[in-house]
């Protein structure tokens, strides 16, 4: 029996099949989110991926910031819930879960059955964000998916303090107009990115084990700043763009079994 999880998120579409609450059928990711075509799109590419009809799938389950303009979804949940699920399925006896999307940052605290204790976001405001990493990468003309490479070359500790994005641009202009290398101010940028995520994350309990979620956790440079910071290992879903979905996908097939 499937069901089927869609994370509709700012930045970012992602679904998941699951195969009688066990098994990760198919999956899919679409670099466009709500108000794009990329709702439509990740639905297509899942189901062309999965060769799975529509008609297979038992139950669906939206989450996101947009979970509510999916209009084949049998109910909403919200992406706090869904993270919590997908983690504890993927990764069985996590208890704190540090998601960074592309405008948003959460910390999560989950139980054992992967039940929420307590969470904190952010404010509305994109510091801290894939957007802020975004924008900062844009300023230095660095390709986003090769910030982590350039990190990693990084010898000098450059401080970026500001925690509004505008403010920070005009930081790292004056950086480089100080003739400071540019893998020293992406990691400067990682480290702002860490510093402000932490202070979500140390307002929960924060007990082992940590995950890192959220598309921004693709970034190894941000991973590696994360692990200097809490000081202990910190794991991350091999996908960890998709764990609201799985989580969602989850739900739904807990809805079934009642």
């Amino acid at each position: 029996m499937y069901t089927m999880g869609i994370d509709i998120g700012s930045a970012s579409s992602k679904a998941v099949i699951l195969k009688d609450g066990r098994d990760i059928i198919c999956d899919a990711v679409i670099q466009a989110g709500t108000g794009t075509s990329g709702p439509d799109r990740v639905m297509e590419e899942i189901y062309s991926k999965s060769g799975i009809s529509p008609d297979d799938i038992k139950r669906t389950v939206a989450t996101g910031y947009g979970r509510f303009s999916v209009e084949t979804a049998d109910r909403q949940v919200s992406e706090i819930t869904c993270h919590a699920k997908g983690i504890s399925f993927l990764i069985p006896g996590a208890h704190t879960i540090l998601d960074i999307g592309g405008q948003d940052v959460k910390a999560i605290a989950i139980d054992d059955k992967g039940s929420v204790r307590n969470f904190y976001m952010n404010d509305k405001c994109a510091a801290g964000t894939g957007r802020f990493i975004e924008v900062m990468s844009r300023i230095l003309e660095v390709d986003i998916s090769e910030m982590g490479d350039w990190d990693e070359k990084s010898k000098e500790n450059v401080v970026v303090s500001s925690t509004c994005t505008v403010f920070a641009e005009s930081e790292v202009i004056s950086l480089l107009s100080q003739k400071k290398n540019k893998e020293d101010i992406i990691r400067g940028v990682h480290n702002s990115v860490v510093s402000r995520a932490s202070g979500l994350l140390y307002r929960t309990a924060l007990e082992d084990k940590v995950v890192f979620t959220g598309g921004v956790a693709k970034n190894e440079g941000v991973y590696r700043s994360l692990v200097r910071e809490l000081k202990r290992p910190v794991y991350r879903a091999e996908k960890p763009q998709i764990t609201g979905a799985v989580g969602a996908a989850c739900i739904a097939w807990n809805d079934l079994q009642q």
